[in-house]
């Protein structure tokens, strides 16, 4: 069953959906979000139909300023905020009284990903982690950007912040782009993988407020690494060309209780086909040896 639910989070409200599998006791649940401008029709709905189906409850919703949530102006790319949603996430969840409070498991991909380590470090009551190929560090990802794509960006980046007192709407750039491109990401996987997540006929902006570009360098959300004490699962994908592998691996090694897991695949591949399936397998794997179902 899946219901349309909303939650407070500053002045706005976070749309989200709840689906709530067939048990007669509280169920463990995963709070999910997506990652780079992303919002939950991209496919959330695929992983969450899926661990709904063996036992497990998920909350998956889109942050202010994106899909269905409140805020304004539109497509406004914060980490503080994104990071205050999901700390609002997790806390509607642990009140709800269909779902075990105990039992609250974030998760995360790409940017993401790199969310729910600060989150897991940082909000009590979190029970588990689940992040496939995280962002993990700003630098390295900035670095993996196409050089004149990161001139292009910066100059879009002051713009958007010098127009401020003057615009209603910021200025924007694009999510994804070919090589070279005025975009956050501009790998030669990038436009057939970012596509391949939208619902076909889906009308989804593909750009955020350019102002992102001059903060993406500054977040670091590996580091949390060593302070996370719950289970945590890692699917790094090691031909990530968007979220370079060779610093997730790095981080998952501090992880108290972490397992990580290397798939030889790309940064887009896991969300469709061979891959998805076997990715939502090892992690309802892990999910039933760190959470067991009670009935």
């Amino acid at each position: 069953m899946r219901l349309d639910v909303t939650f407070p989070s500053g002045q706005d409200t976070c749309s989200a959906w709840l689906y709530l599998p067939k048990t007669n006791s509280p169920a463990p649940v995963i709070v999910m979000a997506h990652g780079l401008g992303g919002v939950k029709t991209m496919r959330l709905d695929a992983f969450a139909e899926r661990y709904c189906e063996a036992g497990y409850a998920c909350l998956v919703f889109d942050y202010r300023h994106f899909g269905d949530s409140s805020g304004e102006p539109r497509q406004l790319l914060s980490i503080s905020k994104q990071l205050e949603d999901w700390s609002n996430a997790v806390k509607f969840a642990q009140q709800d009284a269909r779902l075990d409070s105990q039992r609250v498991i974030v998760w995360g991909s790409s940017f993401s990903g790199g969310h729910v380590l600060r989150t897991a470090a940082s909000v009590t009551g979190i029970a588990g982690v689940m992040s496939q190929c995280p962002f993990t560090n700003g630098i390295a990802s900035s670095l993996a950007l196409h050089p004149l794509s990161s001139l292009k960006v910066s100059a879009l980046a002051l713009m958007d912040l010098v127009s401020l007192p003057f615009r209603q709407k910021p200025v924007m750039v694009d999510l994804a782009g070919d090589p070279g491109s005025a975009a956050l990401m501009t790998a030669h996987d990038v436009m057939e993988g970012y596509n391949g997540l939208k619902p076909q006929g889906s009308d989804i902006p593909g750009h955020v407020a350019a102002r992102f570009g001059f903060t993406i360098s500054t977040y670091f959300p590996g580091n949390s690494a060593s302070n996370i004490s719950v289970p945590t699962l890692v699917l790094a994908c090691l031909k990530d060309t968007v979220a370079p592998v060779k610093p997730t691996l790095k981080y998952a090694k501090k992880l108290q209780k972490g397992t990580l897991i290397e798939l030889d695949t790309g940064h887009f591949d896991i969300y469709v086909g061979e891959w998805f399936e076997k990715v939502v397998s090892i992690q309802i794997d892990w999910l039933n040896t760190h959470f067991p179902l009670s009935d």
